[in-house]
């Protein structure tokens, strides 16, 4: 189980984050219906305990003991039905907890995810093949080992009071006595497990440094130091294994006195019992209780919680997300929830305002110099030496058609690709940044929605909890509002499959308007939805106080919405306002009339289908040439500095071109 995330050293120690118990808590409390049916089917199981014994009694005192050998056959029936009852209890039991399960590993899942995918953590690798399933797996065991502890143990001693009530004085007072010892030395006996692994980790690491480089320390002459270092490993390793052998031992002890002295103290006063109306099948029943209900569910119980529960709490800590980066100072978090927002157009406009990171008012919103990318060495850039320059607050929307390269771009300002050449800065952070990925977020065509509560959906970019006021306001931005009703409210379940793909894509919206990042990218975020959502989310991240957004847009609505327009066709780039491409580039032109099945007037906005392939009947494209009419600075040549071409000199080919 390598991999954790803190330092470990030979004398151990892990790390313990705050919280662990009341997230768990939480985590049930989120469950409650699956909790619900997980202890009615317990009920159910209950039953075969229950009868167990008492059939097993009655089948004694009132069949073969009384010479009526049919009613002791009926009361071994009755057991036997108890048995298919109780199957049918645990076969239901197993799918209650695979709903606690499930959403456990998918949870752990997404944490480990995230921190190799986006931080780099060397240790995903193990968590994500080893720890979450370790964790999975542990988890699911206790809940059924406490469960059935709790339940078994319920039946039997429901049983006992039914077939004599001084039962219960001889198996009762053990039974507590060894419980009892067993939860107290739970916590010492935990945290010695845990003192045990990260020491038997850290000789693991130790001798995995040593082991290849044995030529190099004897060639130094550093055996002894070397030695030394080792040996202390060894040391507190054994030191930990003696530990947790002393507290093993009281392990023991709660099993035997909890378990097995019930058994001898029935049968020391077995004489007693009979003489104070206890009859013989009472006693019988009463023994069956104790080594075949109460003695197996508590050696489950102590194996299991004392073991299992220890490691689950070691793996949990590991695998807890880290702390999340607080905002920069001159962005401070609101101290209070924010009150419902009186203007249904700018919801909670004065809490975002509050939270979102805020970069030097020098610093451009985004920057890229000179940026190629190409899918390979040998491959044809998809952008050349692209370069653009972003204010803060600009609505820019990314046009053009398939495959020219819009989804790379918006790769690469969110730093999930690398240029080959060039650099790109993010609110004047480099990209790709730990610091940068605080100032953006990205949401891609397809919209990822994960099992859990939808308030866990919506703010799972934010430090938790977000205010519930807060979640509100987000959905009625972007127009979850209904869906979020729909499904009852913030707390309620989600299940991914049973959302449409433009109900995730809101749901996406709302995260990301709910998030600090400064800059929002949509790459098609909205191309499930009509055109009228699609224009109140975007106006919704527009309004938003501080905020840039970049939209690749799939209807001509929204190049109309933004403030700027590059529009990307293969070869080179055109940078400018709506009105201002519409006079001055064929190519542009082309591209809206393919969105639009009809001419529509530049004023008024309309439903649109997807671009179709740029089609330039003259054969030329004037967009590429440098000094055009009407050229306000925006369009640079293609071609490195200091090589002015002609103006008639129009260049057929090549990849996109600088922009600045």
């Amino acid at each position: 189980m390598k991999g954790g995330r803190e330092g470990r050293g030979c004398a151990g120690g892990g790390l313990r984050p705050p919280g662990l118990l009341r997230r768990g808590l939480r985590f049930l409390r989120g469950r409650a219906r699956v909790v619900a049916r997980l202890v009615l089917w317990s009920v159910v199981e209950t039953g075969q305990t229950f009868l167990l014994g008492y059939a097993l009694a009655r089948a004694l005192d009132d069949g073969f003991l009384a010479g009526r050998a049919g009613v002791g056959l009926a009361w071994l029936g009755a057991g036997a039905g108890a048995v298919v009852l109780g199957a049918l209890g645990t076969w239901r039991v197993y799918g209650c907890v695979a709903g606690l399960v499930e959403p456990l590993r998918d949870r752990l899942v997404r944490g480990v995810v995230e921190r190799g995918v986006r931080e780099a953590d060397g240790g995903a690798l193990s968590g994500l093949t080893q720890q979450v399933e370790i964790a999975r797996d542990t988890f699911a065991g206790l809940v059924m080992v406490s469960r059935s502890f709790l339940f078994t143990s319920a039946g039997a001693l429901v049983g006992l009071f039914s077939l004599a009530p001084p039962l219960l004085l001889v198996v009762g007072p053990p039974l507590v006595v060894g419980v009892a010892l067993f939860l107290v030395t739970l916590r010492p006996l935990a945290r010695r497990q845990e003192g045990f692994l990260v020491a038997d980790e850290a000789l693991a690491d130790r001798l995995g440094a040593v082991c290849p480089g044995l030529r190099d320390i004897t060639a130094a002459g550093a055996e002894d130091t070397v030695a030394a270092d080792t040996g202390r490993c060894v040391d507190a390793e054994l030191r930990a294994a003696r530990s947790l052998a002393h507290w093993g031992v009281a392990r023991v002890a709660s099993l035997a006195i909890g378990g097995q002295l019930p058994v001898v103290l029935l049968l020391v006063t077995a004489p007693w019992l009979l003489d104070h109306g206890v009859t013989p099948g009472a006693l019988v029943g009463a023994l069956a209780y104790i080594t075949q209900s109460l003695l197996p569910a508590l050696q489950n119980l102590v194996h299991g919680l004392g073991t299992s529960g220890s490691r689950l709490a070691v793996v949990l800590r590991r695998l807890a997300p880290a702390p999340a980066p607080p905002p920069p100072e001159n962005a401070p978090r609101p101290s209070t929830p924010t009150p419902p927002p009186t203007d249904p157009g700018v919801p909670g406009e004065a809490d975002v305002r509050d939270a979102l990171p805020r970069p030097a008012a020098s610093d451009d919103a985004l920057r890229l110099a000179s940026v190629t990318f190409a899918y390979g060495s040998r491959a044809t850039p998809v952008l050349d030496g692209l370069d653009l320059c972003l204010p803060h607050g600009t609505h820019l929307a990314v046009v053009g058609p398939s495959g020219v390269g819009k989804s790379t771009l918006t790769g690469i300002v969110a730093g999930l690709l690398r240029p080959r050449h060039g650099t790109v800065h993010l609110c004047g952070r480099p990209v790709p940044g730990a610091t940068s990925r605080a100032h953006r977020v990205l949401i891609p065509q397809e919209a990822y929605v994960f099992g859990g509560s939808l308030e866990e959906n919506l703010g799972e970019l934010r430090p938790k909890p977000v205010p519930e006021d807060e979640l509100w306001a987000a959905a009625e931005a972007v127009g979850l509002t209904e869906v979020m009703v729909r499904l009852g409210g913030p707390a309620a379940e989600v299940d991914p499959r049973a959302l449409s793909a433009g109900e995730r894509q809101l749901v996406a919206l709302a995260r990301a308007y709910l998030s600090y990042a400064s800059v929002v990218i949509l790459d098609e975020a909205t191309c499930h939805l009509d055109a009228e959502a699609e224009e109140r989310a975007e106006r919704a991240f527009a309004r938003r106080p501080g905020t840039t957004l970049v939209v690749v847009a799939h209807r001509v609505s929204s190049a109309r919405r933004a403030d700027r327009v590059l529009l990307m066709d293969g070869r080179s780039v055109a940078y400018g306002d709506h009105d201002d491409l519409m006079a001055r580039s064929p190519l542009y032109r082309d591209l809206v009339g393919a969105w639009s099945p009809v001419p529509v007037p530049v004023s008024s906005p309309g439903a649109s289908e997807p671009s179709l392939p740029l089609r330039d009947p003259d054969g030329v494209d004037p967009v590429a040439r440098p000094r055009l009419t009407g050229d306000r600075g925006h369009v640079v040549a293609h071609g490195p500095v200091g090589e002015v071409q002609a103006a008639g000199d129009l260049r057929d080919g090549g990849s996109l071109g600088s922009q600045g």
